[in-house]
């Protein structure tokens, strides 16, 4: 450890140690390259996971924005009817101008209508925004789900190389494989689960 801080050894950084001891070994050398391209695949979707997760976080908040927006437009929209009721009441009256109170109802009637699409347009893009946030979290947990992957791969390839049990070295390319297949349908917006369940439905 030196005066500016300390290094964390992982899987990867042992198995290009021990390659490195054994130069000589091309099995050594092979995971310590194994090791070294998940890592770096690892790193790639541990990023898109962290910035699909603050996408989602972003959607989320502007679908609350837009839903106290809407709600104040209704609220606006309430006020207008109770204005509009006296308005009615009024002209109901005695000794009162009718088509003062008439002309006064039909305004409010008016202003309703426009605050009453404001109001909707602003539930819509609420929504609009719900889904968008949910969309990319979901992509956010397939990232994470790569991630693992990617990182069990890893624990994998650094037990193959310390027991050098080199059937252990397929289970390594298979679970890099499944977490790169997790990582293309995260790429793609493609929910397999989703996808396959939709099939069976039909």
């Amino acid at each position: 450890m030196s005066g500016h801080g300390f290094h964390v050894h992982g899987p990867h950084d042992h198995a290009v140690e021990h390659a490195a001891g054994h130069g000589h070994d091309k099995f050594s050398g092979k995971i310590a390259v194994t090791t070294a391209i998940l890592a770096t695949i690892g790193a790639l979707f541990g990023y898109q996971g962290g910035a699909t997760q603050n996408d989602a976080a972003m959607f989320k908040n502007n679908a609350a924005i837009a839903k106290t927006e809407a709600a104040n437009r209704w609220n606006y929209y309430q006020a207008k009817s109770n204005k509009q009721n006296l308005a009615e009441l009024a002209m109901t009256l005695p000794n009162v101008d009718p088509e003062k109170y008439r002309a006064d109802v039909a305004r409010y009637k008016s202003e309703k209508e426009e605050i009453k699409k404001e109001a909707e347009s602003w539930e819509a893009k609420s929504h609009e925004w719900d889904r968008k946030s949910d969309t990319v979290l979901h992509q956010h947990h397939q990232w994470a789900l790569a991630t693992t992957a990617e990182q069990i791969a890893i624990a994998l390839a650094a037990i193959t190389l310390l027991t050098n049990r080199r059937w252990l070295l397929l289970s390594t390319y298979a679970v890099a494989a499944a977490g790169i297949a997790l990582g293309a349908f995260a790429w793609l917006h493609v929910d397999p689960l989703g996808a396959l369940f939709g099939a069976a439905a039909h």
